[in-house]
């Protein structure tokens, strides 16, 4: 297949590589020409996924319209509060035979919109049923590495998530399928905010019992939330959600739970951001979701007081006595 991949951070990257192993003829777009520029001449990312060497097959280009042009499938690895903008310079693409694979993760904010109802809101000439969610534990480092990995492809057409089963699926990345959209997509922007939460226990110094109640409870935060939008309850359990979850929440190499351990430290939000390389997609969601939660008059008592400790500067160790302070209650 003629494939895009819009957006060269470390996931971009690494599914490129991915694709082109597979035999498919891959473009890979980047936003600033100077990266574009930085990673063809380098065959390698190496601000963003040092060491693994990009084919000279895979065409690196910021242009972004020669590069969707004749694109039988585009990747949008483009960080969710970055995506409309880029969208909204493909309005006049017809993309009604072409299938749309979301990698990204989160929330708009504003419209509280998910990646795929972006992609409908600024995409006219694309189908519901050609937009694919690609999502689970897959950190690229690791995958890029071919460590073993599990991931679901989620789409209400079933024809299209199989074709991105298909094309994307290696011995190394195994892909299920969905149809619960919207489950899949809830899922993998809550545990960001979550990982959040984690890395604030850690570094506050709390230890393994509260880091394991955080994700326990979590869960059923996200249940709740994915029950009031139509979401089947068995994905939160599946790869997208408790999958997703346990690797964010407890890895090394999650932004989001780096930016939690840093707050949880005692350091403050927009320093922590600022020697970022990469986005922690967790942050804006972490708005978004609180808004979700009022607006739905759905409660969300980790998610509060995440966004508490992040936008309004809570104690950590206040937050927390105030989740565990909460009226008693049964489990489920």
């Amino acid at each position: 297949m003629r494939i895009t991949v819009l957006g060269a951070g470390s996931w971009g990257t690494t599914l490129a590589v991915l694709l082109n192993a597979n035999r498919h003829k891959v473009t890979l777009w980047a936003h600033r020409p100077e990266h574009a520029r930085e990673i063809a001449g380098a065959a390698e990312n190496t601000r963003l996924l040092p060491g693994i060497p990009i084919p000279p097959s895979i065409t690196v280009t910021s242009d972004l319209e020669p590069a969707v042009r004749g694109a039988e499938l585009v990747v949008a690895a483009v960080p969710s509060q970055f995506l409309r903008a880029v969208a909204e310079r493909l309005t006049s693409f017809d993309f009604t035979r072409v299938v749309f694979v979301n990698v990204a993760k989160g929330i708009e904010n504003g419209t509280l919109f998910t990646v795929s109802e972006i992609l409908a809101d600024t995409l006219p000439n694309l189908p519901r049923e050609n937009v694919v969610t690609l999502s689970g534990p897959s950190f690229a480092d690791e995958v890029s590495r071919h460590v073993p990995t599990a991931v679901v492809a989620a789409s209400v057409s079933p024809e299209s998530a199989g074709t991105v089963q298909k094309n994307f699926l290696t011995p190394y990345f195994r892909i299920y399928t969905t149809e619960d959209i919207k489950g899949v997509e809830l899922a993998g922007s809550m545990k960001n905010i979550i990982a959040i939460g984690a890395g604030i226990a850690e570094g506050a110094g709390f230890g393994d019992n509260t880091k394991a109640a955080i994700l326990t409870r979590a869960t059923a935060e996200i249940s709740r939330l994915g029950r009031e939008i139509g979401a089947d309850p068995q994905t939160f359990s599946g790869l997208s959600g408790i999958g997703d979850l346990i690797a964010t929440c407890l890895s090394k190499h999650s932004r989001n739970r780096h930016v939690g351990e840093q707050i949880g430290r005692g350091r403050k939000l927009p320093e922590v951001l600022d020697e970022m390389v990469m986005v922690a997609e967790g942050v804006a969601t972490t708005r978004s979701v609180f808004d979700m939660g009022r607006r739905l008059k759905v409660e969300l008592p980790i998610v509060n007081e995440v966004y508490r400790m992040i936008f309004e500067g809570k104690d950590p160790k206040i937050a927390t006595r105030d989740l565990m302070t909460r009226d008693a209650k049964k489990e489920t």
